[in-house]
């Protein structure tokens, strides 16, 4: 996933993209790579001279920063006399800004999540979300000067400049938020506290990274940490009596922490829930989503239509203890394969397969990868002190910077996939359009990278040779779907739970968030039906997903699965026309509503129908699945 495009408030559009750059809720955990691995081998450490040569580069630029702020500070006023040239330069010096934040922003973010336990590292992550403080708070009387004007005006000096051009769809998104923008004083207050009110991203972080002491466990013979990188493979070890230990000390120890998570998170989300509230929203998800101009029914359809698809997944939780020969299903019986694949997928290999299933995007997709690929934009391996799971951040028309937490499994040459959906969509969208429109919403983002994770599955399955492959990669892709599809809703589910007990005035501590996390977790998973036994240890999940750091950020993963199995499909399938359109959808970036963007190329996010047709797609893989099991 990328460095979430979290909900750029265009109340503080200075700060925004460099704000998304530092945050880094993280998917697709990984174990420590094989002793034969080099996590300091050149080849898979990135290189981030291109942002800045040295350190010191990088604090004589953040100085540079902090001098130019009153400049931007001085320009207010001028806006709001009608001046189209005044209009420019203010537009002009707020992306000038913007880009250097996002410079420095993502320095500081790469370094330390490659080592959270380095004090210089936190020091500078600290130092930069306080530059994006200061610069939110000095440019924060630009959007209501702008909104002053009001429409007619500003499209009068965008038709007498034409400069004014690339800053149109910003101006647009601005003037559309003028019934949620505050008075200037009060966005400069809320802009300088910004740093205050993501506190509790850092102290998770640092929490789970560097302070909680996790417990080892017995494996063959050997001790192994169970730590937030080290779970996701250990969860799906083959040895039942293994995965069920790793769960037991795993959540054994983040229950020790209830209380201090629960607090951190519900913090997190009373800050989003009151500054919704201060804009007049109706409550924090429509702030949310009134930000990317998608329709709450995208939200409302998606949940309804995956509870209507609960017996599919049940199905596939049936499939999955028969093939594994189970008595019963417990909650640490979901992450092992179906079936054993003796193969080794390493970075060199998971490069091939993602350029190889990618070519059915063209020869301009691919112009991208390669040169992404063969520039040091990887930090590939784990290692002591980083962060678990996988992002793509970057920088306008620089290189994008993918980190992995690789393990030579297939899931790590699939995340490598998807990572690199969304560094060519960066790479396509800044080609195509200026920097105040090639910043693109989460909503399309995910698209990206998850079509590049069916087109693999699809690859793969196509060239199975025997029927333990087939039945190794039908069952990846059903996995994906569990844990994109239904997993991501009932995340979202579970965040608009937690914040409607807030905005009712609830208390919300962690054991409030387990008892709320837990029912659903029991309706996914059939515990009242007899599917799975859920143990009440585990309800404390919620505290290992940093996504919720991030508030009504995970739906958009599932809609992403729901869009990208129709069009994965259909592009192998050649469906006239449809290549251009998805390509169309990447070079657009920002530049039009996500959900108009994707409604336009064929796909109705509002609608029960692509759920449906996802929903068939596992029936039918289901079905297939039974088949070839039936020959054995």
């Amino acid at each position: 996933m990328s460095h979430p495009l979290t909900r750029f408030c265009t109340h503080s559009l200075l700060a925004a993209a460099a704000l998304a750059a530092m945050a880094s809720p993280l998917v697709h955990a990984q174990a420590t790579p094989s002793a034969s691995a080099a996590p300091t081998d050149e080849r898979y450490v990135w290189d981030l001279t291109p942002l800045f040569a040295t350190p010191a580069a990088w604090e004589a630029e953040r100085q540079a920063v902090l001098a130019e702020l009153p400049k931007m500070q001085a320009l207010k006023g001028s806006v709001v006399k009608g001046d189209a040239a005044a209009l420019l330069t203010a537009l002009q010096a707020q992306s000038a800004l913007r880009l250097r934040l996002s410079r420095l922003g993502v320095y500081a973010s790469t370094q330390q999540s490659t080592d959270n336990r380095n004090a210089q590292f936190q020091e500078r992550g600290n130092l930069v979300r306080a530059v994006f403080g200061q610069a939110s708070s000095a440019g924060a009387w630009l959007a209501p000067e702008i909104q002053s004007l009001g429409a007619a005006k500003v499209e009068a000096m965008s038709a007498a400049e034409p400069k004014l051009a690339p800053h149109a769809v910003n101006l647009r998104q601005t003037l559309r938020q003028a019934r949620h923008t505050l008075s200037a004083d009060t966005e400069a207050a809320l802009g300088a506290l910004s740093p205050v009110s993501r506190a509790a991203v850092q102290a998770r972080t640092l929490l789970m990274t560097t302070d909680i002491r996790w417990p080892s466990v017995t494996i063959d013979g050997k001790p192994q940490e169970v730590n937030p990188t080290s779970y996701g493979p250990l969860r799906a070890h083959p040895d039942r009596a293994v995965r069920e230990q790793v769960f037991k000390a795993f959540y054994g120890q983040l229950g020790q922490f209830e209380s201090s998570l629960g607090s951190l998170l519900s913090s997190r989300m009373q800050a989003g829930t009151i500054e919704a509230k201060l804009r007049q929203h109706k409550n924090a998800i429509s702030a949310n989503l009134s930000t990317h101009q998608i329709p709450e029914a995208v939200v409302r359809t998606l949940v309804a239509q995956a509870n209507a698809g609960l017996p599919v997944l049940h199905r596939y939780f049936k499939l999955r203890q028969r093939m594994l020969g189970l008595p019963d299903l417990h909650y640490y019986d979901i992450y092992p394969d179906l079936v054993t694949l003796d193969k080794r997928f390493s970075p060199e290999e998971s490069a091939r397969l993602t350029t190889e299933a990618t070519q059915v995007l063209g020869p301009d997709y691919q112009r991208h990868l390669k040169a992404g690929l063969s520039a040091r934009s990887m930090h590939v391996f784990p290692a002591p002190g980083k962060s678990s799971g996988a992002y793509k951040t970057s920088v306008y028309r620089v290189t994008p910077y993918i980190f992995l937490n690789h393990h030579n499994t297939f899931n790590s040459a699939s995340t490598y996939a998807h990572e690199w959906g969304h560094g060519v969509h960066s790479m396509l969208a800044d080609e195509a359009q200026p920097e105040e429109t090639a910043r693109y919403s989460l909503f399309t983002a995910e698209v990206a990278a998850i079509t590049n994770e069916v087109l693999l599955s699809e690859m793969m399955r196509a060239k199975a040779q025997t029927r333990e492959e087939k039945l190794f990669y039908l069952g990846h892709s059903l996995e994906e779907m569990r844990g994109t599809f239904f997993r991501q809703t009932m995340f979202a589910e579970f965040e608009l739970a937690a914040h409607d007990a807030l905005e009712r005035g609830e208390a919300l501590g962690g054991k409030k968030l387990t008892a709320l996390y837990c029912s659903l977790l029991r309706k996914y998973h059939g515990a009242d039906q007899g599917v799975m036994q859920i143990d009440p240890a585990y309800c404390t999940e919620w505290a290992y997903i940093p996504h919720f750091f991030n508030p009504f950020y995970v739906y958009q993963y599932a809609t992403s699965m729901t869009a990208s199995a129709y069009i994965g499909q259909e592009l192998r399938k050649g469906q006239p026309g449809l290549r251009d359109k998805y390509l169309g959808v990447l070079r657009a970036g920002g530049a039009l509503p996500p959900y108009e963007l994707l409604r336009d190329a064929g796909v109705d996010l509002a609608s029960p129908a692509p759920y449906q047709a996802l929903l068939a797609r596992m029936t039918a893989i289901m079905d297939e699945m039974d088949r070839l099991l039936a020959t054995r």
